[in-house]
């Protein structure tokens, strides 16, 4: 298949749609189809070097108050660049902005598209502007409701996307990489130097935004024997500096030196309650580590409260809290979530996802078929 990703984010960009986009391209390429990515442009001229294939990058400016993430502006690439790949299918990774065109594009074209859910946008615009949380499910519903298929990432974002009128969904997770997060990656070294007198590690990864609340952390923070290890950079980073005095900022982290970071925490603590997956809990859960979450959005369907992890409610600190005090007191409950949780996600490869997704856009080039006769 000839398969165009148009993506919001791919790296050097460092999230959950850009990763997301990067493992898709790379899995279709193993599989010997043939992909192209159109992007917003970043400032880096050679971020495509080692893109697993060609990437075509529109222009685009830095969100006011958040220069990281990069929005694209109309651009006549996008269709351009669609036709002249030949696409069989256009793959919308989070689609908004760019992916409205698009979807536009392959409409035009009668190529088929399957948009793939992957922001809570509208939990965004009510966290930033207090308002607009009605047009942005407004847009969302115009894009998805034109593609072929919305694949969601949890049960949780496929009620939301119904209750808002949106159908044609299949649910559609993510996968993990279980070798290079391992629990035997735990390294004393690292430990002894954020933790000298043998602290209990809670760590949080992630980006360092309003709507991620890691200022719920500040409440651990001050538990005995207790050291918050925030992983990440953002906006709120010097705001949270000092909402937690006690805790070691490590700025951010990529590949093997995050995975000796992940298997090396006793606790990791997620408190951004608008997840529609939340990869980083899966990172935590293939290295081992205890997760306490919000009872909200994607970390419903990956902690099994009370085997692998422990869910609290959204926004609460007290219960988050009270839930790391519960498990600094109990190291074997701690073994115990962390072998379960490993053993959970296990299979969830992004090999077993990654053919999961060429599955369904074989269904909708089927369908396509079936129609068009």
């Amino acid at each position: 298949m000839r398969v165009v990703i148009v993506t919001e984010s791919f790296p050097p960009d460092v999230n959950g749609v850009a990763h997301c986009a990067l493992q898709t391209a790379r899995h279709l390429v193993r599989r010997g189809h043939t992909p192209l990515v159109i992007a917003p442009a970043v400032a880096d001229p050679a971020a495509d070097a080692d893109a697993p294939c060609a990437v075509v990058r529109v222009p685009s400016l830095p969100l006011p108050g958040y220069p990281q993430v990069r929005v694209a502006l109309p651009s006549r690439r996008v269709a351009a660049a669609i036709a002249a790949h030949r696409a069989d299918l256009v793959h919308l990774a989070g689609p908004f902005v760019l992916g409205v065109r698009g979807m536009t594009a392959a409409a035009r074209l009668g190529i088929p598209a399957v948009a793939v859910y992957q922001t809570d946008l509208a939990g965004y615009a009510r966290t930033y502007v207090g308002t607009g949380e009605g047009a942005a499910w407004r847009r969302l519903r115009a894009v998805h409701g034109a593609a072929d298929r919305t694949l969601a990432p949890s049960t949780a974002a496929v009620r939301d996307l119904e209750a808002h009128g949106i159908g044609r969904i299949r649910l559609w997770g993510r996968g993990v990489d279980t070798v290079r997060f391992h629990p035997a990656l735990r390294d004393d070294a690292l430990r002894g130097e954020l933790a000298p007198d043998g602290e209990l590690l809670v760590g949080y990864v992630g980006r360092l935004a309003p709507e991620k609340r890691v200022d719920l952390l500040s409440g651990v923070g001050e538990l005995p024997g207790v050291r918050v290890v925030v992983v990440g950079d953002g906006p709120s980073g010097p705001a949270l500096r000092t909402a937690l005095p006690g805790a070691r900022f490590l700025g951010r982290r990529t590949g093997a030196d995050l995975a000796r970071i992940f298997a090396s925490l006793d606790v990791f603590a997620h408190t951004g309650p608008f997840e529609t997956f939340c990869q980083t809990v899966q990172e935590a859960m293939a290295s081992g580590v205890p997760v306490i979450a919000p009872a909200a959005g994607g970390p419903l369907d990956l902690v099994d409260h009370g085997r692998d992890g422990l869910l609290v409610p959204p926004g609460d600190p007290d219960a988050l809290r009270d839930a790391v005090a519960t498990l600094a007191a109990a190291p074997e409950l701690r073994a115990a979530y962390g072998r379960a949780g490993r053993a959970a996600v296990e299979g969830r490869t992004w090999e077993a996802l990654g053919d999961e997704l060429i599955g369904h856009y074989l269904e909708v080039l089927r369908e396509r078929t079936a129609v068009a006769a």
